[in-house]
């Protein structure tokens, strides 16, 4: 299995006054982070995913771990955890150097262009396995 990484350099954008990442920014990240692992570790572009169908976050959680700076440059790491007819899990790690910054998990489901949840298609589910944590048991 292998996990996606995403660089994300802390900018001025993502803070408060004193210059430490305002929470829901992370959000705005992870969904970065998202929209990338779509485009560069699936091979499909959320823009022209978009123009078919959906993938809404269902549900979404974050621990943070410690606070980041204006200038600190992040490391985010997505991993596969579940992939269900419908929907997919993903699971985030962001750190600076050795330091976690912080932690959450997504369910993610595919829609139809009203808003229905659809199954993966054979080529998503095929794209999405190199990434699908192994269940120990």
């Amino acid at each position: 299995m292998k996990s996606f990484s995403f660089p994300q350099k802390i900018m001025f954008k993502h803070c408060d006054p004193a210059g430490i990442v305002f929470y829901p920014r992370y959000f705005e990240i992870i969904n970065d982070v998202v929209e990338t692992f779509f485009a560069d570790g699936l091979g499909i572009p959320f823009d022209k995913l978009l123009a078919e169908a959906g993938v809404p976050t269902a549900t979404t959680s974050a621990t943070f771990h410690a606070p980041s700076y204006h200038g600190d440059h992040l490391v985010i790491t997505l991993k596969v955890t579940r992939l269900g007819q419908t929907s997919v899990s993903l699971d985030f790690q962001a750190a600076c150097g050795d330091q976690a910054r912080f932690s959450a998990t997504s369910t993610l489901v595919y829609v139809n262009s009203e808003g229905r949840p659809q199954s993966w298609s054979p080529a998503f589910r095929t794209a999405f396995l190199p990434y699908l944590e192994e269940d120990p048991t």
